[in-house]
């Protein structure tokens, strides 16, 4: 069995990928950290190729295999391509293969659609997208599956990107209006929920622009050199993160203030095996829980892929 791109987002509905999300969080799954192997491309930059395995003992056994050859750009090729083979954890036989672009993409926005369950506002109406590239376009829908959002506000660097998505927005129905250049602080402000997803050097969001019950989700900023977020909002927030070793390893969100003595590694909150497993209930347990901020900030993790290929898999042999 394969599923090309289309065939993985009819696959994976996004409440049906949260539920299971959720529900893989609960299980025990063994989740080496990722491989990466450098090779060298005659007359090209060096490549890389990671591998992210992940199995449950008798089920199954997933492995993502991604490969970066930079030298593509100069060809008018897309430098990074990833396939995901499922097998079976009993027989070792291969039972599915995925494109893993759009399988990580909705995984990674259902990610942040499960942490907006666990600790944004039920009220939360109103949504500030922060990047209206390839992840804002499925952040946004995500987060409708599981809050009822009645106002997008969309801003990106490139304001005609923000313009584009929020027509798109609009030709569906939705009240989508794209943010000024100079609007973000008071978008910000306004937002219930702000989800992030950009390539960012230097912090975006500022924790003074927060209002008391803002829920901010943070998906970019996966190396320790990018930041979405200052040292402020860290400070004033209840931080949460998929995973513990992979936020304290790889994002500059969390490494910078942790460095700098604005937080520690115990004022992280709790992550997804906390609050999937009931050992943290999320938002409801925190003093003054309605005007809490909220951070919630993801890396990625290979579980993730897992429980999404399953459930592609299932949905599709059933």
């Amino acid at each position: 069995m394969y599923l090309d791109a289309e065939q993985v987002t009819t696959s994976l509905p996004w409440g049906a990928l949260v539920e299971a999300l959720d529900d893989i969080f609960t299980r025990t799954v063994h989740s080496p950290v990722r491989h990466h192997h450098h090779l060298h491309v005659p007359g090209d930059p060096d490549a890389t190729l990671l591998l992210m395995p992940a199995w449950i003992e008798g089920r199954y056994l997933g492995v993502k295999q991604v490969n970066v050859f930079p030298g593509n750009s100069g060809r008018g090729q897309p430098g990074l391509t990833g396939h995901y083979l499922l097998s079976c954890a009993r027989t070792g036989h291969h039972l599915a293969q995925f494109e893993a672009n759009e399988l990580t993409a909705r995984r990674t926005a259902a990610a942040s659609a499960l942490a907006a369950r666990y600790l944004s506002r039920e009220d939360s109406r109103e949504l500030l997208m922060v990047g209206a590239g390839r992840m804002g376009r499925r952040l946004i829908p995500a987060h409708r599956a599981v809050r009822s959002i009645e106002r997008v506000r969309i801003w990106d660097i490139h304001e005609a990107g923000a313009k584009a998505l929020a027509a798109e927005l609009r030709d569906e129905g939705l009240d989508a209006q794209a943010v000024p250049a100079d609007g973000l602080a008071e978008a910000a402000g306004r937002a219930d929920i702000i989800s992030c997803a950009t390539l960012s050097p230097e912090p975006l969001i500022h924790g003074e622009w927060l209002t008391p019950g803002t829920h901010l989700d943070l998906v970019g900023s996966f190396t320790p050199f990018m930041r979405e977020a200052d040292d402020e909002v860290m400070r004033r927030g209840a931080v949460f993160v998929d995973t513990r070793e992979g936020a304290l390893s790889e994002t500059g969100d969390l490494i910078d203030p942790i460095a700098s003595g604005v937080i520690g590694e115990g004022d992280i909150l709790a992550d997804f095996r906390d609050l999937c497993g009931g050992r943290h209930p999320g938002r409801t347990a925190l003093a003054d829980a309605e005007r809490a901020i909220t951070v919630f900030k993801s890396v990625g993790a290979s579980v993730e892929d897992l429980a999404a290929a399953i459930l592609a898999y299932e949905r599709c042999r059933d």
